[in-house]
């Protein structure tokens, strides 16, 4: 019973990790972003993000968080294109 028991509690952990990521979409493209966890969003630092429209993973640079009421507005720079960038993140 108490293998049943911590398997029951250990199970749903391991497989409720991706689920930390937070999901959101490039307002200017419509294509879907996703910070994962352990970047530090906030002004100033440096995350990773995957960008599902290139299907790659960028290092962009927070500019900006605004609470706009049901969602998140994060804008970023990034880099490597050289342009900055508005995500509207899940709230």
């Amino acid at each position: 019973m108490r293998c049943v028991s911590f398997a029951a509690l250990i199970v749903p952990l391991v497989f409720s990790s991706p689920l930390l990521a937070w999901d959101g979409v490039d307002s200017n493209t419509g294509d879907s972003v996703e910070i994962g966890k352990g970047n530090l969003v906030r002004p100033g630092q440096n995350i990773e993000i995957y960008d599902w429209g290139s299907a790659e993973y960028r290092d962009v640079e927070v500019q900006s968080i605004q609470d706009s009421g049901g969602s998140v507005e994060v804008e970023v720079y990034d880099s490597k294109s050289g342009e900055y960038r508005t995500f509207e993140m899940e709230d």
